[in-house]
C-alpha cells in the first residue's frame, strides 16, 4: 500500500508499529518521491539472545564471508523489492534476508532451494544470515523466480566488492579452470543458470 503524505504528517515507524507480542512489525518507508509505503515484514534480529543467552552473532568468526555479505546487502538499495510487497496479511521474510541466503548459497556452491532451507538449520553461517529464522524452500524459490533479474544485478555488486576486498576466490577449480579470471557478471550469470549441471562448474571457494 502506498500513500502520498506531506512533511507535517510524517510518522515514525514506532507510531504505527504492531504489538511486539505478534512478532511482527509494520515498517514505514519513505521512497524517493516522498510517498509513504507500508510494508509488513518479519523482524530480522541477529542480536537477541537465545539458547542460554547465546546470540547468533556470537557463533560466527568476525571476518567470515557471511558477515561480509550481510554488511554489503544492508547497504544496497532494495526499495524496488520491498516496495512490491503488500503491507497486509501475514508478515513476510524481508528481501534482505532472502537475498543474503541466496547470495551466500551461490558463493559457496549451495543452489537448491531445499538445500538452502536445510542450511538455515545446519549451518552456522546460514543461521546468522537468516537471523535464526528458517524460510521454507517454496518461499526461497518463489523469491528467486520473482526477482531473478534484480538478484543477478545485486549479486554482481556483491561479487565486485568481494573481489576488491579479497574475501572471495573468484577462480575456477579442477578441469574447468582457465588462465583468465571470470568476471563478476559472468560468474553471476553462470551461478544463476537454472541448469544444475552448468552451475556445478561455477562453485566458489570461500573462507571457512
Amino acid at each position: 500500500m502506498t500513500y502520498a503524505i506531506d512533511d507535517e504528517h510524517k510518522s515514525s515507524p514506532s507510531d504505527l508499529a504492531a504489538p511486539a507480542t505478534y512478532d511482527r512489525i509494520m515498517a514505514l518507508i519513505l521512497d524517493g518521491d516522498g510517498r509513504l509505503t507500508v510494508s509488513n515484514f518479519r523482524t530480522i534480529d541477529r542480536e537477541t539472545g537465545f539458547f542460554a543467552s547465546a546470540s547468533v552473532d556470537e557463533w560466527l568468526p568476525e571476518k567470515h564471508l557471511a558477515r561480509f555479505i550481510v554488511e554489503v546487502i544492508e547497504g544496497l538499495d532494495l526499495r524496488a523489492m520491498s516496495g512490491s510487497y503488500r503491507g497486509s496479511g501475514s508478515a513476510s521474510y524481508h528481501p534482505r534476508m532472502l537475498l543474503g541466503i541466496l547470495v551466500y548459497g551461490y558463493a559457496t556452491g549451495v543452489f537448491s532451494s531445499r538445500k538452502l532451507e536445510r542450511a538455515t538449520y545446519d549451518s552456522v553461517a546460514f543461521r546468522f544470515i537468516a537471523a535464526n529464522d528458517h524460510p521454507d524452500h517454496d518461499t526461497i524459490a518463489a523469491f528467486r523466480r520473482r526477482f531473478l533479474k534484480e538478484i543477478e544485478g545485486l549479486f554482481v555488486q556483491v561479487l565486485l566488492l568481494a573481489r576488491e576486498m579479497g574475501v572471495l576466490n573468484m577462480g575456477r577449480s579442477g578441469s574447468t579452470a582457465r588462465k583468465s579470471t571470470p568476471t563478476p557478471a559472468g560468474t553471476a550469470r553462470c551461478l544463476m543458470n537454472t541448469r544444475a549441471r552448468s552451475r556445478r562448474n561455477c562453485k566458489r571457494r570461500s573462507p571457512s
